[in-house]
């Protein structure tokens, strides 16, 4: 089934991004690779798709685990949440209808 896991982040967290990032998108590019992964990416700051020194406020990842306690599991091995990017991260089952 798939999962969202919708993470916040903690107030100005550009620099804990960029220390934790290699190892983030690493786990990400393997789901990738499984074709497990249906999308991720970060939510700017401002509006652009560079938000620069603004940063970023949180994720989305939406993606295939055999179970929601997987999901809950991955969400909570996640690099970014070792480093302390995230203030809070949610997991819930998604049900893809469109596209």
């Amino acid at each position: 089934m798939l999962y969202t896991i919708v993470s916040e982040d903690v107030e100005d967290s550009l620099p804990l991004r960029k220390e934790a990032r290699a190892a983030h998108l690493e786990r990400l590019e393997a789901l990738k690779a499984e074709g497990r992964l249906l999308l991720a990416g970060p939510n700017p700051a401002v509006d652009s798709d560079d938000p620069g020194p603004a940063g970023f406020t949180g994720s989305v990842v939406i993606a295939e685990f055999p179970s929601l306690e997987d999901a809950r599991a991955w969400a909570d091995a996640d690099p970014y949440v070792a480093a302390g990017v995230y203030r809070s991260v949610a997991v819930k089952p998604f049900k893809k209808v469109l596209p």
